[in-house]
């Protein structure tokens, strides 16, 4: 059962002593009003347990679970890079323009996919900010000691929604208490501050406990992850790099010896990856009672029902640029392990029934066959529009390679080159196959950028200035290619802003913040909009 799950089934049973609601037999023959009655639950009677605990976080953590919905965070990651493509098909896939406003990086303040992110974030501050309101006046029955440790989890947690609004939108307003006032819009700089001493502030009273009972919480080394994160990407968010910061807190989870790389890297991603060794904090899901996770019904065609013996028939809709695709070293398994390609046979009856091929003509129009279509996420048998695969949101190989990262830009590349090379043979049945050098990592990306035509050869090469460490970008695309993350990484290299792909041209450097929704900014006079837009 997933953790999910328990904690919606504990916070319904938790809301009775809270709400006061009481088992009574006072329907028996009784007289004697002074007897002692050991059918009621009170709440000066009730001694909450770990599990009640568990219970107040619920609803903190719940809005995480739209990062794999449709139109989420990984849309917004995603879509605006250079792995997805989501173009016209037969059976539709236009949307009003919507997949080639963020392709082209043409969105505006009426764009559904970051405003859903801004939404989705700050659902998740408000439920934090009430319970611990409700904890910091007492009103709910739990002790001091109790209180102040699920507060500073959900300090933690708010430090995550805080850290993707920094990364998406940047000037946004910062809320610590559960408040009417229409709050006050903060810089990127103030965003950025306020997420390091929260999560600084917070770590050290967070548990080191990894099992069962942390599992899908966020523990003190899922928060050191966060900061190191936001600190991997200082220099983006505040024109100062923080790169000994960041290793530092990689280095103090690698010294705990809490995780290790998992042996079997598609075993990261099935439906039962909860014990994955690697996985330091993911977001449970299940197809019943947690079911937002329905990514895999935008990437799959409507014949992978039977390919994967699916209950439901996806829509056929996103698929791989080709130039990532022909950037894979051959002998990596890892892009058999994430692209379904070639022949695609009806798992009852190996009747071949359509070829997936790495073409894509133009974002205009697409056959369903063109494009490799993800696969990265196990499609368990019997699988319907919802997924129940955990999502990995921080794992231990990011630890490695951000590492790696600060290493490199600090002059260390050969170490970096050491650590990369071992996360690499996991992918290689070759050993000599997966050693990469210092100088390799730091020499220009292997990816052929440039805008495609529809016979698949660049046309328009764009800016073709070598990307400084840009092999070890693609070492972080072969690796966490559909974890939400893409857009990040490529920010970080300056490719995001400057070169051209498939059907991409840059638009400018203020695309590496999104606008912020016109809703908002009709019903919150104190918000403006970010430049450029």
């Amino acid at each position: 059962m997933k953790t999910i799950f328990k904690h919606i089934v504990l916070k319904r049973s938790f809301t009775m002593p809270v709400l006061g609601l009481f088992v009574s037999l006072s329907f028996l023959a009784c007289t004697n009003l002074e007897e002692e009655v050991f059918s009621e639950i009170t709440e000066d009677s009730f001694v909450p347990a770990d599990e009640d605990i568990v219970a107040l976080t619920a609803s903190a953590y719940t809005p995480l679970r739209y990062i794999m919905s449709w139109q989420g965070l990984f849309d917004v990651q995603e879509e605006s890079g250079d792995t997805f493509i989501t173009p016209t098909r037969p059976n539709g896939w236009d949307d009003g323009g919507t997949y080639k406003r963020m392709h082209f990086h043409t969105w505006d303040e009426t764009q559904y996919q970051p405003r859903n992110t801004w939404l989705t974030c700050f659902r998740g501050v408000n439920n934090i900010n009430r319970v611990i309101s409700q904890l910091e006046s007492g009103s709910l029955p739990v002790t001091p000691e109790q209180a102040a440790t699920v507060i500073s989890e959900l300090r933690a947690l708010r430090g995550l929604y805080y850290s993707i609004l920094l990364d998406t939108h940047g000037n946004v307003p910062i809320l610590k208490d559960f408040s009417d006032e229409i709050p006050q819009q903060s810089t990127r700089q103030q965003v950025y501050d306020f997420v390091v001493s929260e999560l600084t502030e917070v770590i050290p009273d967070l548990s080191e406990t990894v099992d069962a009972t942390t599992y899908g919480r966020l523990t003190k080394y899922a928060a050191m992850q966060i900061l190191a994160r936001v600190y991997l990407n200082a220099e983006v968010y505040t024109g100062t790099a923080k790169w000994a910061e960041c290793l530092a807190l990689c280095n103090q989870i690698i010294d705990s010896g809490a995780y290790k790389l998992d042996i079997d890297y598609g075993a990261i991603f099935t439906t039962e990856n909860q014990n994955s060794p690697e996985i330091v904090f993911a977001i449970p899901y299940d197809q019943i009672y947690a079911g937002e996770w329905n990514q895999h019904m935008k990437m799959l065609l409507p014949s992978h029902r039977d390919v994967f013996k699916m209950q439901s028939q996806p829509w056929g809709g996103s698929s791989a640029n080709p130039q990532i695709i022909n950037s894979y070293e051959n002998g990596d398994k890892r892009l058999d392990e994430t692209w379904l390609k070639g022949d695609q046979k009806n798992a009852d009856t190996g009747e071949t029934l359509f070829t997936l091929v790495n073409f894509m003509p133009s974002i205009y129009f697409c056959e369903f066959e063109e494009g490799l279509r993800c696969h990265k996420y196990d499609i368990a048998p019997g699988s319907n529009s919802r997924l129940s695969n955990d999502f990995p949101m921080f794992r231990y190989t990011d630890v490695l390679m951000m590492k790696a990262e600060t290493l490199l830009r600090t002059n260390r590349a050969d170490e970096a080159a050491l650590i990369v090379s071992n996360i690499r043979s996991r992918a290689f049945d070759n050993a000599e196959d997966a050693i990469v050098t210092g100088a390799e990592l730091i020499g220009d990306t292997t990816v052929e950028y440039g805008v495609l035509g529809e016979d698949g050869s660049v046309t328009d090469a764009g800016d073709t200035t070598p990307v400084i460490y840009g092999r070890f970008l693609d070492e972080l695309a072969w690796e966490f290619t559909a974890e939400a993350r893409r857009r990040t990484d490529m920010i970080r290299f300056g490719v995001y802003q400057t070169k051209s792909w498939y059907n991409h041209t840059p638009k400018g450097n203020h695309t590496t913040l999104f606008p912020i929704g016109l809703e908002e900014l009709n019903t919150n006079p104190n918000l403006k909009q970010n430049i450029g837009y």
